[in-house]
């Protein structure tokens, strides 16, 4: 079935790149309505579409702009968790362009999604089929969508700081999977990149409180990582919030090498643009159980 939360969200705190303050607001939404963002600052044409066509491409997060312009960026750790928690329907209301970053991670959005409660809605949920291989590389990044019969993430990275250095891992996103392997593994950079972002003035808002820092073989943060291979784990989450901008579940496993937001959103025009790479299934309530959320449970994470 299609979901939506029970009541409204509030959370708040600081743009990543802007570094300026930053409020969101969830609120439910009816069957079929989709996830749309509505930028409460705005005047009249204020609604952004959670959707691949709508992405306008960034290095440092995913952007959504409509047709008037108006934009939301760092929307990727949100759309993780929305999908992750198997919400297919709500309005996000943002006080700003940009989502708050909280600690870097999709912990907290998960949370508060399970705090506010989540209401099954009387109608089906539609998914992508992947039905063949649909491959894009750019450089030595590398993306592909094969067929599955749930959705499952294969990522490989590998980054000269020892700290990170290389790093693969594979996972099937069903029951409660994101929320208990990747939700709280946050966003992470080198501090070569910090320097470099500030010089630019970008990432005005980062901090140890809301990023992981590297610097050779050093992990910066005083507290360390959450988990060894977190670097990796972030960027599954970043995947699957991209993902979640094809509209409706993926059951298909998505292998990435290297690969990042942009990387993502061209294997959705790909995959898209080839009429015979997918097709649009109508789920029954006993194979919807393989979608991510359809485990989740808010006793078992009480620890976000």
């Amino acid at each position: 079935m299609q979901k939506t939360i029970k009541t409204a969200i509030h959370l708040g705190g600081v743009g990543l790149h802007s570094g300026e303050a930053a409020r969101l607001s969830i609120h439910p939404a009816g069957i079929h309505h989709g996830i749309w963002f509505r930028r409460s600052d705005v005047d009249g044409n204020n609604m952004i579409p959670a959707r691949h066509d709508a992405v306008e491409l960034s290095p440092l997060c995913t952007l959504l702009v409509n047709e008037a312009g108006v934009s939301v960026s760092t929307v990727e750790h949100l759309m993780a968790a929305l999908c992750g928690c198997g919400i297919t329907n709500a309005i996000v209301d943002v006080d700003g362009p940009e989502v708050p970053i909280l600690d870097g991670s999709a912990a907290k959005f998960v949370r508060a999604i399970l705090d506010a409660g989540i209401r099954r809605q009387a109608a089906p949920v539609h998914a992508i089929e992947v039905l063949r291989r649909i491959a894009v590389r750019h450089g030595d990044a590398y993306a592909e969508l094969t067929p599955a019969g749930e959705l499952e993430i294969d990522f490989d990275i590998a980054f000269p700081d020892a700290a990170i250095g290389h790093q693969h891992k594979t996972l099937r996103l069903s029951n409660g999977t994101f929320a208990r392997e990747l939700a709280d593994s946050r966003t992470f950079c080198r501090q070569s990149d910090v320097d470099a972002m500030r010089a630019a003035g970008k990432a005005l808002g980062g901090s140890l409180d809301n990023a992981v820092v590297v610097d050779g073989d050093r992990v910066v943060n005083p507290g360390g990582l959450r988990h060894s291979d977190e670097a990796v784990r972030h960027k599954m989450l970043d995947a699957l919030g991209d993902l979640a901008l094809a509209g409706a579940p993926i059951l298909g496993r998505y292998s990435g090498i290297r690969a990042g937001h942009a990387m993502t959103n061209r294997l959705l025009h790909a995959l898209f643009a080839d009429p015979l790479g997918y097709r649009i299934r109508t789920l029954s309530a006993a194979e919807a159980r393989v979608l991510p959320g359809a485990g989740i449970e808010h006793d078992r994470f009480a620890h976000f």
